[in-house]
């Protein structure tokens, strides 16, 4: 991955982060720790355990979703949706949508036919994931931490694939 394309994908994930996603890190995120968790997924990427998607717009990358590809042996038929974010500066103009569509899209053609997720329970991605067809498997109370604190809880979610 180039340094530009780290250096964007870093920039989205310190806006989440500061818009208050819940996405493993705490505000504030420093651009050099954002960088260093992007370049670190460059073996997986490279390896085809994990697919890196990402959309554009005219200012940049706007918004990136993980596909993990590897799991366990007994789970070759799965995969999940790691890391969905989205630039507020794209929210409300379908780049979520469009993100989990492709995304979708790459399981089905690695012949992957049940998709997992967990998020905020009550977040707009939440929203978004039921609005797209998602099952809810379950919540969890008291998951993880917001990113400037206070806990929140997590949904976790399916989708069969055809």
């Amino acid at each position: 991955m180039s340094d530009d394309t780290t250096r964007q994908l870093a920039g989205v994930l310190i806006d989440c982060v500061e818009g208050g996603a819940s996405v493993s890190f705490m505000h504030p995120l420093g651009a050099a720790k954002a960088e260093a968790f992007w370049r670190g997924l460059g073996g997986d990427i490279a390896a085809g355990a994990r697919a890196l998607l990402v959309a554009e717009d005219a200012a940049g990358i706007a918004g990136t979703v993980q596909l993990v590809l590897r799991q366990p042996e007994n789970q070759p038929h799965r995969a999940d949706i790691a890391k969905m974010l989205v630039h507020r500066r794209a929210r409300g103009r379908g780049v979520g949508a469009a993100l989990l569509q492709a995304a979708e899209a790459e399981a089905r053609a690695a012949n992957k036919s049940l998709l997992v997720l967990d998020t905020v329970t009550g977040s707009d991605a939440e929203r978004l994931y039921r609005r797209l067809g998602w099952q809810l498997a379950g919540v969890i109370p008291d998951y993880a931490l917001l990113p400037r604190g206070g806990l929140c809880s997590t949904s976790y979610y399916y989708r069969q694939l055809d």
